[in-house]
């Protein structure tokens, strides 16, 4: 089982250069849960995403990681802590599906040690979960890309972290592989207790799946909790600018947002 560890934002700005992109934004992601991050393009949410998991610099304010700042930390121990899915990640030429779900075990290994039972079969678990065993000895540059996001998945599985980001993991899939690695995520979650937080663009999805919903508009949150007490049709038109209904979703209850556009309502 995972152990529970806290991950926050505390007052934190993001830049790229003098363009501010996430605003004094203070956010504390909720331990063992699965957390979507949603709104429009352009917003921050994959910004954000970068930050908590050490990859961008706040101008200021802080992340925060059991109380201490995230970047005041041993990189290796951060590894064995939070793993990052980001949202076009590159695979070296040439390699072997097992080979790159291999490399999430780096952060649990000796310099120079041998591969021990525990690596062996940690990918192979992650292999497994992610339906992708019969690909192991395949080059990932022949992969398409919803098999590729599968194995870049199981890269992110076999590093057995507590506390998973995935920014946008459902791109490229089909509708059905979408389902299926939500599915995988929300398994995870239940069985290992594992944090997910993920950006993704489907609300409807980001609804059935995740228990808390943080909604990011030009940089700042505007709205979090759980997504039946989110998403309304004031908060989709305020934030994506698009009239719509909202009714449950009738497989899980959920809220389930219906576009009007230029069908209106009969």
């Amino acid at each position: 089982m995972t152990h529970n560890h806290e991950l926050a934002a505390s007052a934190v700005t993001l830049a790229y250069g003098d363009r501010i992109v996430v605003d004094s934004l203070d956010l504390t992601v909720a331990s063992g849960k699965v957390t979507a991050i949603v709104g429009p393009n352009g917003c921050g949410k994959s910004t954000l995403l970068r930050a908590l998991a050490r990859l961008i610099t706040p101008k200021d304010g802080e992340v925060l990681l059991d109380g201490a700042p995230i970047h005041k930390q041993h990189s290796k121990e951060i590894a064995r802590t939070i793993g990052l899915l980001p949202q076009s990640p590159v695979a070296p030429e040439g390699i072997a599906v097992a080979d790159l779900v291999g490399r999430g075990r780096t952060p649990h290994q000796k310099l120079l040690a041998r591969w021990s039972s525990a690596d062996y079969e940690a990918v192979a678990a992650a292999l497994d979960a992610t339906g992708t065993t019969e690909l192991a000895d395949r080059s990932v540059d022949e992969l398409s890309g919803g098999q590729r996001q599968r194995v870049w998945i199981a890269m992110a599985l076999a590093q057995q972290t507590d506390i998973l980001l995935l920014d946008e993991p459902t791109t490229f899939l089909d509708v059905s592989h979408q389902v299926e690695v939500l599915d995988l995520l929300s398994e995870l979650n239940h069985t290992r207790g594992t944090t997910v937080v993920m950006v993704l663009h489907d609300l409807n999805l980001a609804a059935r799946y995740a228990d808390e919903l943080v909604v990011v508009s030009e940089g700042r949150i505007h709205s979090s909790g759980a997504p039946r007490d989110i998403i309304s049709p004031e908060t989709v038109n305020d934030v994506f600018g698009l009239s719509a209904q909202i009714v449950e979703d009738p497989v899980s209850g959920t809220p389930m947002v219906i576009p009007i556009g230029r069908h209106r309502v009969r």
